[in-house]
């Protein structure tokens, strides 16, 4: 930062010096060879611009005044376009003053152009004559406002491309937000309605039947287990979104669940009460972590509302690996709900948006037979092929 700040006063310094030279070589040049060094000795103002625009700007009108006013009327008096020429000099004003425009408060704004306008206006006015004082008038004024112009255009565009980032910086929290609650509510409200159900079961047996309400116990401790592994998955995930986070040192953590942990979930339903037939078709491969994921999440939570909602003792889970799209269905013949589902859970909803972000298709209602189901068609990526070498 230091040496940035001496690098701008340095240009500061070589500008001011540049005028000095051009102001001394007057006799020398014509009017026009002292406005186009003027204008080419801004560029030394490029740091004293980015750090104090206005010194800057106060800086290019000193040295664009003094060129016109320290150039010699002789020189002057044998161009043949007059006194249009001594004038350009303060183009470089106009850049520094779009600048400005662009990047400074409003406030600001008006009082650079203000007073540009008003030192331009009279140094015009003091050295053009006749109608050379119009057409100089005329083409300063255009001058200015089309850097004004330039800069306003410029404020505007990266005043929205702020905008727009900061709602994509929204959207994204937004939906890592709706992603966490339904991994949360996926993950807990199975969990809690299994262990609900056994700790009701195993509150009626446990004076009769000691042995099955300790089963019932063993399946709430082996459910309690997983469900603090699922929480302490997503918690450290979410610490470690922190790049400058310590690392923690502790175990790897176990990857996150999918269809091939089916079966254990069938388990730890039936012990819930509902036995889970799976079926699975097809060429079972290696599925891309998020559907993978999401395939057992809407299966998991689809066992949930059977568990909870369906008053039955069985359902099954059909699972098809198709060439270009993964079908997962769940079907039960219990007395159904409403063809929303639950009025006071999240699970439908939280279904529809992962099959949703994966430009799936979700279907969800009771069955004309009896009973609910939940089929969800989701999209595969097309495989890649592995090249073979020629031997």
């Amino acid at each position: 930062m230091t040496r940035t700040k001496a690098m701008a006063w340095v240009g500061g310094v070589l500008y001011l010096f540049m005028v000095v030279l051009l102001v001394g070589g007057a006799n020398r040049a014509s009017g026009t060879v002292h406005a186009v060094g003027s204008m080419l000795a801004v560029s030394l103002l490029v740091g004293v611009l980015r750090r104090t625009p206005l010194l800057a700007l106060a800086m290019a009108l000193f040295g664009s005044t003094a060129v016109v006013v320290g150039t010699p009327s002789s020189v002057h008096a044998s161009l043949s376009v007059s006194y249009q020429a001594q004038f350009l000099s303060y183009l470089a004003v106009d850049l520094v003053l779009g600048f400005i425009v662009a990047t400074c408060t409003r406030r600001a704004s008006i009082v650079a152009v203000a007073v540009s306008f008003a030192v331009q206006l009279l140094v015009i006015g003091g050295f053009a004559h006749g109608d050379n004082l119009t057409v100089n008038v005329v083409i300063a004024l255009l001058a200015m406002a089309a850097s004004c112009t330039v800069g306003l255009l410029s404020r505007e565009r990266r005043e929205h491309a702020g905008a727009l980032r900061s709602q994509e910086v929204a959207e994204a929290v937004t939906a890592e937000r709706l992603r966490i609650a339904r991994e949360l509510h996926d993950m807990v409200a199975h969990s809690i309605a299994i262990i609900a159900i056994q700790a009701g079961a195993g509150s009626q047996v446990i004076r009769t039947r000691p042995a099955e309400a300790g089963e019932a116990l063993r399946a709430i401790e082996a459910t309690s287990r997983e469900t603090l592994s699922g929480l302490r998955r997503t918690l450290v995930a979410l610490r470690q979104a922190d790049p400058d986070a310590p690392a923690s040192g502790q175990a790897p953590l176990a990857p996150s669940p999918g269809l091939a942990d089916i079966e254990r979930l069938a388990a730890a339903t039936a012990e819930a009460g509902v036995r889970v037939d799976v079926r699975r078709s097809g060429e079972q491969r290696p599925l891309p972590a998020d559907i993978d994921l999401s395939a057992y999440r809407i299966v998991q939570e689809a066992l949930t509302n059977v568990v909870r909602h369906a008053g039955t003792g069985r359902c099954r889970v059909l699972i098809d690996y198709g060439d270009e799209e993964l079908s997962v269905e769940v079907v039960d013949d219990g007395h159904g709900t409403t063809a929303n589902g639950s009025t006071h859970g999240f699970g439908l909803v939280g279904m529809r948006e992962r099959v949703g972000l994966l430009h799936g298709h979700l279907s969800a209602g009771p069955r004309p037979e009896g009973g609910f189901q939940v089929t969800a068609r989701l999209p595969l990526p097309e495989p890649v092929g592995v090249p073979v070498e020629a031997r």
